[in-house]
C-alpha cells in the first residue's frame, strides 16, 4: 500500500470519525492512527482547504453549520413560499435538460415540482433530492460520493469538484443563506461553496431561487456577486438596494406574488 493510499484511508477515517465526535484534538488523532501530531496537523489543513473541517487550537470541528432543528423549522417554515417559488423556477427548465440542483429546503421544493418534467438528467449533491427524484421520476441522476451530512443529506468527498468537473448544465439551480446588501451571495459551508462554483462554472444558466428574508442577510462563506445569476426567483419584488445591480446586469428577476 502506497503512502498516499494511507494516508488517504486515513483521512476519510478521520472524517467519520468526527462526523460523530464533532471534535477531535491533535493528540487524539495522532495516537488513534499512529502518526505523529505534525502528520494530524497536515492532515487536518488539507481537509480544511478541502472544505472538510474547521481547524481549531489544538484540534478540530466538524462542519455542521446548520443545526438539525433549525432544518426542520425551514422545513416547515414558509412551505408555501418556498413552493409558489418552486412552482415558477420549474418553467425555466425545459424537457431534456442537463440539471444541478443545489441542496436546501427551497431546491427540495423544486424538486418537487419537476416531477411532471419529462427526461431530465439532474446532478446534486443532495441525497434527500436525489431519493425523492428516483422514487417519484425516470430522469437520470447523478450525486458524488463521499460522507452523508447527517443533518441535511448533503454528500461531500474529496472528488465532488472532480465530479462535477464533468459536467455540462442547462442551468444550475442554486439557494443560499444569504444575499447582503451589497449584492453578495453567501453560504454557511465552504464545502457546499466549492461544489455550488463548480457547478456554476459548467452551467449555461444559473437560476437563484431565493425566498426575500434570505435578503440582508449573510452566510459565513462567500459565494459570489448577485449578478452572476442569470435568472432570480423570489417571493417579492427585489429590494430598492439591488434595483440598479438588477438593471445594469440585465439578469432576469421573477416575482412570484402580484
Amino acid at each position: 500500500m502506497t503512502d498516499s493510499t494511507k494516508k488517504g484511508q486515513r483521512q476519510s477515517r478521520l472524517l467519520a470519525e468526527l462526523a460523530q465526535q464533532n471534535y477531535l484534538s491533535l493528540e487524539t488523532i495522532a495516537r488513534r492512527y499512529g502518526v505523529t501530531t505534525q502528520t494530524a496537523r497536515r492532515d487536518l489543513i488539507e481537509l480544511e482547504e478541502l472544505g472538510h473541517l474547521r481547524r481549531m487550537h489544538g484540534g478540530a470541528i466538524t462542519i455542521n453549520a446548520i443545526p438539525p432543528d433549525e432544518l426542520r423549522h425551514r422545513r416547515s417554515h414558509n412551505l408555501g413560499r418556498k413552493e409558489q417559488i418552486a412552482a415558477v423556477a420549474v418553467k425555466e427548465i425545459r424537457d431534456g435538460a442537463a440539471v444541478f440542483l443545489d441542496t436546501g429546503t427551497t431546491c427540495e421544493a423544486i424538486a418537487r415540482a419537476l416531477v411532471n418534467h419529462r427526461d431530465l438528467r439532474v446532478v446534486t449533491y443532495s441525497l434527500r433530492i436525489a431519493a425523492y427524484l428516483r422514487e417519484m421520476t425516470e430522469f437520470v441522476i447523478a450525486i458524488p460520493g463521499g460522507f452523508v451530512r447527517q443533518v441535511d443529506g448533503g454528500v461531500f468527498g474529496d472528488s465532488s469538484i472532480a465530479f462535477l468537473e464533468q459536467f455540462q448544465f442547462d442551468v444550475a439551480v442554486i439557494s443560499v443563506s444569504g444575499v447582503d446588501w451589497c449584492g453578495t451571495l453567501s453560504d454557511d459551508d465552504p464545502a457546499e461553496v466549492n461544489i455550488v462554483r463548480e457547478a456554476m462554472r459548467n452551467a449555461t444558466s444559473k437560476l437563484l431561487a431565493v425566498d426575500s428574508n434570505k435578503f440582508g442577510q449573510r452566510g459565513l462563506v462567500r459565494l459570489g456577486p448577485l449578478t452572476d445569476m442569470d435568472v432570480i426567483v423570489s417571493d417579492h419584488a427585489p429590494p430598492a438596494q439591488f434595483s440598479e445591480q438588477i438593471s445594469r446586469s440585465g439578469l432576469r428577476y421573477i416575482c412570484v406574488t402580484p
